[in-house]
């Protein structure tokens, strides 16, 4: 019974994380676009706490793995690190983006 509701709390984490922290990087871009460079570096530091967030789940999630207590794996599971990994992504490219913004702008 308890090892279904961590799995539950765990996706619902890395979901929302996830999506917090897409939708903080899709913000820094914008402000970016702008010349909001000082906002688009707060996005990416608040982009950068949500990934923090997953990655402490997902720590949890296999430290529990490594002391023998084996989570159950499920489609919604692979969803949630599906959010998390493209999170990833479009937080480094935002992050590169800004710095090509930038350039563009010193030029």
């Amino acid at each position: 019974m308890g090892e279904g509701i961590v799995n539950q709390n765990v996706i619902i984490s890395l979901s929302i994380a996830g999506g917090n922290a897409k939708g903080a990087s899709f913000l820094t871009i914008k402000a970016a676009k702008v010349k909001y460079f000082k906002e688009a570096e707060l996005k990416l530091t608040e982009a950068d706490r949500f990934l923090a967030q997953a990655h402490n789940a997902q720590t949890d999630m296999l430290t529990k793995e490594a002391n023998g207590e084996h989570a159950q794996m499920c489609l919604l599971m692979v969803h949630a690190q599906d959010h998390v990994m493209t999170a990833i992504t479009f937080r480094d490219l935002a992050g590169e983006i800004v710095e090509l913004y930038k350039r563009i702008e010193d030029k």
